[in-house]
């Protein structure tokens, strides 16, 4: 873990990752992998953001009424 991860509160690292993956749009793997070490993000927080990123994916191709 990096020095500045241990001066971040709980999950901080988390929630710039995820604001990170918004400024970037379609949320892929590679971009995932990539916040993963740009935020210094622990095992269980990258699986985190690959099932959102799964799932909006599925979202997305949902049909509308189903939505």
């Amino acid at each position: 873990m990096s020095a500045s991860a241990h001066l971040l509160p709980e999950h901080e690292g988390l929630r710039h990752a995820v604001a990170w993956l918004l400024e970037q749009g379609t949320w892929t793997p590679e971009l995932v992998d990539e916040a993963s070490r740009r935020f210094d993000l622990s095992p269980v927080d990258e699986e985190f953001l690959l099932n959102e990123a799964a799932r909006l994916a599925s979202a997305a191709s949902a049909p509308l009424w189903r939505r």
